[in-house]
């Protein structure tokens, strides 16, 4: 039974992702940052799945001394660390840099980009320390270096994470570990439409553009758990929207009847 250990899964893909891994039989440690929110994960997953392959583990990733805690509570609680995710992520309003607060960048730099630095510290020493293991960073949008106007400080600490991944895969070659990334494309969670108002033009626009490329969470995590589990390879990028299947669903979309909005208030 591989363990596995997630940040920022209290919700979304983080929550999607843990799911997944229980249903393939994985041990799974949760992480997030209030009490109210993983005893709620926790009654929920333990309820589906067997509780004693369920720990939680509150921590804010910006804080080295909990990653760290989140390391050895794993350690202690399964024995073993297979697989260490480095998920947790916020976004952005939908503003220019110079009209966010300063408290809004700091947290954004923190939790991306400090956070994933923090949980590597934290896990590859430990990996080393056991003679195995896998780290994956998890990507978003500015990780290929384009730009989205209004989310210039969103997308920096996303091309920071792709530069750190890249950069831990070279300075482990040779190590019994494996450094990757993930990329889960467009997902319908809060981080990703939240930030929009429902009767928006605005929203109106990026909605049809969710309808051809986005999808929902319990269609992602699955697929990326399972080539999690699978990945051999020391540096792999494993990835659901590729540019091909962007561009298929795109000449798909005049035929498409894709709504995943059927069901919320939009």
């Amino acid at each position: 039974m591989k363990t596995v250990v997630i940040t920022g899964s209290s919700r979304g893909i983080g929550l999607g992702l843990a799911d997944a891994f229980l249903k393939s039989g994985c041990a799974v440690a949760i992480n997030g940052r209030t009490d109210a929110s993983l005893e709620t994960v926790l009654a929920a997953l333990s309820a589906k799945y067997s509780p004693e392959r369920v720990l939680a583990v509150k921590g804010d990733v910006a804080e080295f001394e909990q990653m760290q805690d989140l390391w050895n509570k794993a350690k202690q609680s399964f024995g073993r660390v297979d697989i260490w995710i480095n998920n947790a992520g916020i976004t952005q309003p939908r503003v220019p840099v110079w009209q966010m607060t300063p408290e809004q960048i700091e947290a954004i730099i923190d939790i991306n980009l400090t956070g994933a630095i923090y949980g590597a510290k934290a896990a590859i020493p430990g990996m080393l320390e056991q003679g195995f293991g896998a780290i994956y960073n998890m990507e978003g949008s500015g990780s290929d270096g384009g730009k989205i106007i209004n989310l210039a400080l969103y997308g920096t600490s996303k091309c920071a994470i792709r530069f750190l991944t890249e950069s831990l895969v070279l300075e482990t070659k040779g190590m019994p570990i494996i450094v990757g990334a993930l990329s889960p494309g467009m997902v319908v969670t809060d981080l990703l439409v939240g930030q929009y108002e429902r009767d928006s033009q605005d929203w109106q626009r990026v909605k049809r553009i969710f309808n051809i490329l986005a999808d929902r969470v319990e269609t992602v995590t699955p697929w990326l758990a399972v080539r999690v589990l699978a990945n051999q390879t020391h540096g792999a990028r494993i990835a659901w929207l590729t540019k091909s299947k962007a561009l298929a669903r795109f000449i798909a979309a005049p035929f498409s009847k894709r709504d995943l909005f059927a069901t919320s208030k939009d």
